[in-house]
């Protein structure tokens, strides 16, 4: 395997961009195209991953999905960028859309990208019984237009010769957008008024402009006569909606006679599709489906695999580790940071390695293979109704699902919702409400019985009905919007499959890792400092309020380090006897409730920032001793 780390904006090498909408085969293609796996790296000043590889000497990037050139998302904005730096730009599409996608073709031929068009998926599309003239519409384009399968590799070698024929042809200034004489006359008066250079053709920037485009706007700002431009830019509020209709009849004559259309029997798979869209089949499916990952990645990853994992892992490395240490290191801090209870080795790598890798790898897989069934894109679908009303997109079952299983990686996760606002509800209700497999494996151990159980979950599931519910009517921004190409039932392949989870286990390993360690330094630190007495003895006034024990506070210190090490905790002082009946079920809701664990803050912090980021502590530690209060006066302990 080659990879290799590469900032996309300071590399100095021949760029190829591969563009286009979510599931069309990009990644695919571009595995096909490199016969490598990614490296993953964020795009400078953002959280959005790109993929980066290399054909020889030419760079490929695969950038996020995007659906025209005006950007929707904050990942489409990433993708905007790498594509206007790019040598040359590969659109691809799903050839059984190109009557939807052809539009966004048209723009970057438009803005004088030096642009290949690529005709992916023509297998299902020829299924379907549409068969299209690629050399009548490579005419019609004036650019490359090149079929494609690329799961198998067909097609390929011919993208990869034109790809080095013209990535150094650089930008044309092609028109193949013509608008009515009302449209034109703005578009001509928009772009007489522009002096400066830009990175696209100034008819293109025009249009942008009249289609409201942000980054287009802010790059106008400089203009002298920036004023006049933005009073001729706002002269009709329905303008873009007729340009942006206009350009899509441009698509539909270009495509008059390309695309042939014959009558075809249903076959089985599309069959299964259509049912899968009906609430009937579809609803249950996509509890089948969320089942598999929680099968796969909470059973197999976090029980299973885990357990035998660390069980290895302690035996074989925690104790070689300490006994050595034991024997040549006198100092006993220094053996604390390297090994013991929560040194890097023993703590910090064991719970990387151990305990989340499993996780992860089983939950990429099950991931992996559900998307490229089709099946994923379903299940958000059908759920989206009901997200809406805790603001949030079907897209967020994702993230949320897997915080059953791990929430660290799930607040990584959140980075597939579109919008901050929707990102910001996942990752406050992934810290305030939903445990993780090891957590919730060991609360099942501490209800004393089957009704508290039932009222530990009923408990719980308001609280995160209701605080999702209020974050989606108090955070800023635009309400979630759901847009998600639906693609056809499929039998994934396992090269398609294993591809996707080891370039996504190669990302873990670089965003993940150092989190652990450092980790493991702070709670060393804290340990000689004596800074955590300090918390136990602040946590008591809390944890006394709601009916506890002071012994109770060690539990909540130590689970924000790790929440099923918290819960055990929680179930040694249960076994003691010191705990009631009621002052178990109300300590099982505040410590499910309570901070998420010291790996998931992190990422927290890291993914929205550290302001963000303690704010989410802050209303977690509220709302954790606002509902165990609650509950303590529900079941009499106060």
């Amino acid at each position: 395997m080659e990879c290799h780390s590469v900032n996309p904006k300071l590399s100095t090498d021949r760029k190829v961009a591969l563009v286009g909408n979510p599931n069309v085969g990009k990644s695919a293609l571009f595995y096909a195209l490199t016969g490598k796996y990614a490296t993953i790296s964020n795009y400078p000043g953002t959280t959005v991953d790109i993929a980066v590889a290399k054909m020889g000497d030419i760079e490929i990037i695969d950038t996020p999905g995007m659906h025209s050139l005006v950007p929707v998302t904050g990942e489409e904005e990433v993708a905007r960028r790498l594509l206007e730096d790019a040598e040359l730009v590969v659109h691809v599409v799903d050839a059984k859309n190109i009557k939807r996608t052809l539009p966004f073709t048209l723009q970057l031929i438009e803005a004088g990208f030096n642009t290949i068009l690529v005709l992916n998926l023509v297998d299902e599309a020829e299924k379907l019984g549409m068969f299209i003239d690629e050399n009548l519409l490579e005419q019609r384009l004036g650019v490359p237009v090149i079929k494609t399968i690329a799961t198998e590799k067909r097609g390929v070698s011919r993208l990869k010769e034109e790809i080095r024929k013209r990535i150094d042809a650089g930008k044309d200034g092609r028109r193949v957008i013509k608008f009515s004489p009302q449209i034109e006359k703005v578009v001509s008066e928009v772009e007489e008024m522009l002096e400066g250079d830009y990175s696209i053709s100034k008819r293109a920037m025009a249009i942008l402009l009249l289609l409201k485009d942000t980054i287009s706007l802010e790059m106008v700002k400089r203009e002298k006569n920036y004023d006049k431009i933005l009073e001729k830019v706002n002269v009709s509020s329905i303008l873009p909606y007729e340009i942006m209709r206009e350009i899509h009849e441009n698509a539909e004559k270009l495509l008059d006679g390309v695309v042939r259309q014959e009558e075809v029997s249903k076959g089985l798979m599309k069959k299964i599709g259509v049912l899968t869209l009906n609430p009937l089949v579809g609803i249950p499916l996509s509890i089948l489906s969320l089942a598999f990952i929680y099968l796969l990645a909470g059973y197999v990853g976090a029980q299973i695999l885990v357990d035998l994992i660390e069980t290895w892992y302690e035996e074989n490395v925690n104790s070689a580790i300490n006994i050595f240490l034991e024997q040549n290191i006198p100092n006993y801090w220094i053996r604390e940071l390297i090994g013991g209870e929560y040194g890097i080795i023993t703590l910090g790598i064991r719970y990387a390695i151990a305990i989340i890798l499993p996780i992860v790898t089983t939950f990429f897989l099950a991931f992996s293979i559900l998307e490229d069934s089709g099946l994923l894109p379903r299940t958000a679908y059908l759920l989206d109704g009901l997200f809406k009303k805790i603001g949030m997109s079907g897209r967020a079952v994702i993230p949320l699902l897997l915080g059953t299983g791990c929430g660290t990686m799930a607040v990584i996760v959140t980075r597939i919702l579109e919008t901050w606002r929707e990102r910001m509800i996942a990752t406050i209700l992934l810290a305030v409400g939903i445990p993780c497999s090891a957590q919730l494996g060991v609360m099942l151990g501490v209800a004393p019985d089957f009704r508290a159980m039932l009222m530990w979950v009923l408990i719980v599931t308001a609280v995160l009905l209701i605080t999702g519910f209020l974050a989606s009517r108090v955070l800023p921004g635009e309400r979630a919007v759901f847009f998600m190409e639906i693609p056809p039932i499929r039998i994934p392949k396992i090269e398609n499959v294993f591809y996707k989870t080891v370039s996504r286990l190669e990302w873990y390993f670089k965003e993940v890792l150092p989190i652990f360690v450092l980790i493991s330094v702070l709670i060393w630190v804290g340990r000689i400092t004596m800074v955590f007495d300090a918390i136990v003895t602040a946590l008591s006034v809390p944890v006394s309020t709601i009916g506890l024990p002071a012994e109770a506070s060690e539990v909540f210190l130590y689970g924000f380090f790790r929440r099923d090490y918290g819960a055990a905790g929680l179930f040694d002082i249960a076994s003691e006897g010191l705990l009631g009946y009621g002052q178990i079920l109300v300590a099982m809701v505040t410590l499910t409730l309570f901070v998420p664990c010291v790996a998931q803050f992190s990422v927290v912090c890291k993914e929205r920032g550290i302001g963000q980021g303690v704010l989410v502590f802050v209303l977690s530690v509220t709302i954790a001793f606002t509902a165990g209060y609650a509950t303590a006066l529900m079941v009499g302990v106060v």
